[in-house]
């Protein structure tokens, strides 16, 4: 999870943490996400063994509220 300039949080799955983050903070390769809000910090991550669990995992963390999410970046 990344947060952004504005407080919003931003949940993706990539290989390549580092190399994800710096397409998001110079908007070369980014999300879309971030055209109005510019990446701030990584707030959360968890790995996982294979594309498909972490797009499961993904899912599942995208329908959390907020405060959901909030505690998940607490409890980390």
């Amino acid at each position: 999870m990344i947060e952004a300039d504005n407080g919003n949080l931003y949940t993706g799955i990539t290989t390549d943490l580092e190399r994800r983050f710096t397409e998001h903070k110079t908007k070369q390769g980014g999300a879309r996400f971030f055209h109005t809000s510019a990446a701030k910090q990584m707030v959360y991550q968890e790995p996982h063994p294979d594309r498909s669990s972490a797009s499961k995992r993904e899912i599942a963390i995208k329908k959390l509220s907020r405060k959901a999410k909030i505690d998940l970046i607490k409890n980390q």
